[in-house]
């Protein structure tokens, strides 16, 4: 693990399990690290990268201001496979946000989550694989993937395995609502249980007429 946390502070991309797929770890502030990542696993801009946070208390650096509705899903959810994408502050590199948010989530136990709080800062979590192939739920199967990456020292794959399934939930939270923008392990029943605490709605994805 150490050697992984080194590769990190180095700017190198790591490979871990989280609580559902491998994914590709860097330093979501760094923007040198962002270049490694994009040079493993190009991404479009219509696509924003997901982070994961060693804690509840990381997201200050990266959001404005926090609806109570998403500390409310916060403190029900987390650590667990719910990300909750919210408005980025101006400053955050745009490659890790979509349409002005960022999602974030604090996960589960697993590797990542063990190096994420090890680090000490939030990581990209975006999913190991390439373009068209399903998610690695095994090291093996990021080895086979990125043997390039990996055989030049870019990417570092820490062995593991990951449960597969669904991905994690995301949820766009503003202060006027609250939008299901991926159905995932947590229950969108659930979700719409807590919001209704707070008296929003859960609304689902607009889909094209």
């Amino acid at each position: 693990m150490n050697e992984h946390v080194r590769a990190l502070e180095a700017g190198l991309v790591v490979a871990a399990a989280t609580e559902t797929f491998f994914g590709l770890l860097v330093d979501a502030t760094r923007p040198s690290a962002l270049d490694a990542l994009l040079r493993v696993k190009p991404r479009g801009a219509d696509k924003g990268i997901p982070l994961i946070l060693p804690d509840a208390a990381s997201w200050t650096t990266l959001v404005g201001a926090v609806p109570p509705a998403a500390r409310v899903l916060a403190t029900e959810f987390w650590p667990g496979a719910l990300s909750i994408a919210l408005p980025a502050l101006p400053d955050l590199d745009p490659r890790v946000t979509l349409d002005g948010s960022v999602a974030v989530r604090v996960p589960s136990p697993c590797s990542a989550a063990e190096l994420a709080r090890a680090f000490g800062k939030p990581l990209t979590a975006t999913s190991a694989n390439l373009p068209g192939e399903p998610p690695a739920t095994e090291a093996t199967e990021v080895l086979r993937a990125f043997g390039p990456a990996v055989g030049s020292g870019a990417l570092l794959v820490l062995p593991g395995v990951s449960p597969g399934g669904l991905p994690s939930t995301l949820v766009s939270v503003s202060a006027d609502g609250a939008r299901l923008v991926r159905a995932g392990r947590v229950p969108r029943t659930r979700v719409a249980e807590v919001l209704a605490r707070t008296g929003l709605r859960l609304d689902d994805p607009v889909r094209p007429s």
